[in-house]
C-alpha cells in the first residue's frame, strides 16, 4: 500500500460537507480497488483541494477515482513524513499548506536542510512544521503547518529562502463528520 494524493482546482467553491458526501458516495468504487480515504484538505475559499488516499498503487487509485467520476489528471504517489514527536492533536491543528514543485528531483534531506537553516524565521512568525507529502518522483511536495494565517507562513518561507509554489489556508475534511473544524 502506498500514499496517493489527488490535487483539484474548482471554478465554483466547494463546502466541506459536499467534499465529504461526494467522497463517501465513491466508497463502493474505493472498496473495489482497495482505496482508503485518509483526509482531504480544502482551501478556505473552497477552490483548491488535496485529497490523501492509501491504495495498493497509483494505478488502482486512478482506476477507482475514474470509476467514481473524479478527475484524476493530477494524481501522484508519495510518502508521508511527520515532524519528530508529532502527536495527533498537533496534526489536528494544521491550518496552512505550502506546495513546492521542482524542475528536477530533489532529496528530502536537501529541503530539510533549508528548512532547518530557516527555523528561526518559522519561529519568529509562530509557524510550526507538522507534515510533508513528498512525491515518489521527488518533484512535488506539500507541507502542512500550524500558523496564525497563510501570510505568516508566506513571510517565514520567503525569509528562510524556501522554494514555494503556492501557500493557502485549509480546513481538514475526514470520513468522520464530527472531525472537521469549521471556519
Amino acid at each position: 500500500m502506498i500514499d496517493v494524493f489527488l490535487e483539484r482546482d474548482f471554478d465554483r467553491p466547494l463546502g466541506s460537507q459536499l467534499v465529504r458526501s461526494l467522497t463517501l458516495a465513491a466508497q463502493p468504487c474505493f472498496d473495489l480497488h482497495r482505496i482508503h480515504w485518509q483526509e482531504s484538505l480544502l482551501a478556505r475559499d473552497g477552490r483548491r483541494l488535496v485529497c490523501h488516499f492509501v491504495a495498493p498503487d497509483t494505478e488502482s487509485a486512478r482506476i477507482g477515482l475514474r470509476q467514481a467520476g473524479a478527475d484524476d489528471s493530477s494524481l501522484w504517489g508519495g510518502r508521508v513524513y511527520d515532524a519528530p514527536g508529532l502527536k495527533a492533536a498537533d496534526l489536528a491543528n494544521a491550518s496552512v499548506m505550502v506546495e513546492r514543485h521542482f524542475a528536477a528531483p530533489v532529496t528530502l534531506e536537501a529541503i530539510q536542510a533549508l528548512e532547518d537553516a530557516g527555523a528561526a524565521c518559522l519561529h519568529n512568525h509562530q509557524v510550526r512544521f507538522l507534515r510533508t507529502f513528498f512525491s515518489l518522483d521527488r518533484q512535488r511536495m506539500c507541507c502542512l503547518y500550524h500558523a496564525p494565517d497563510a501570510e505568516s507562513v508566506r513571510l517565514a518561507q520567503r525569509q528562510a529562502g524556501m522554494p514555494v509554489t503556492r501557500t493557502w489556508a485549509f480546513q481538514r475534511v475526514t470520513p468522520a463528520a464530527d472531525s472537521t473544524p469549521q471556519p
